[in-house]
């Protein structure tokens, strides 16, 4: 799941992962991906809005929720 502004994830994103910016996310992830026990993986462009979206989702009861540490950048140097 991306965490990021439209135009970053215009811009460069992984492939068919759902994009939510950081501003709209609780009230829109329930509605996005309504089972709690679904492994979501987070991501930004470094760091910081996805491990921030990833405590969110634990806190909401999203057992399965992570993220990419050094978030998109770090992704697109090892894949």
């Amino acid at each position: 799941m991306g965490i990021r502004d439209k135009e970053e994830n215009d811009a460069d994103h992984i492939e068919g992962s759902i994009n939510i910016s950081r501003g709209k996310f609780e009230m829109l992830v329930e509605g996005e991906i309504p089972d709690l026990d679904t492994t979501i993986l987070c991501y930004c462009n470094a760091f910081n809005r996805g491990a921030l979206s990833a405590a969110t989702l634990k806190s909401m009861g999203y057992a399965n929720a992570t993220f990419i540490v050094g978030g998109l950048l770090t992704y697109r140097e090892f894949s």
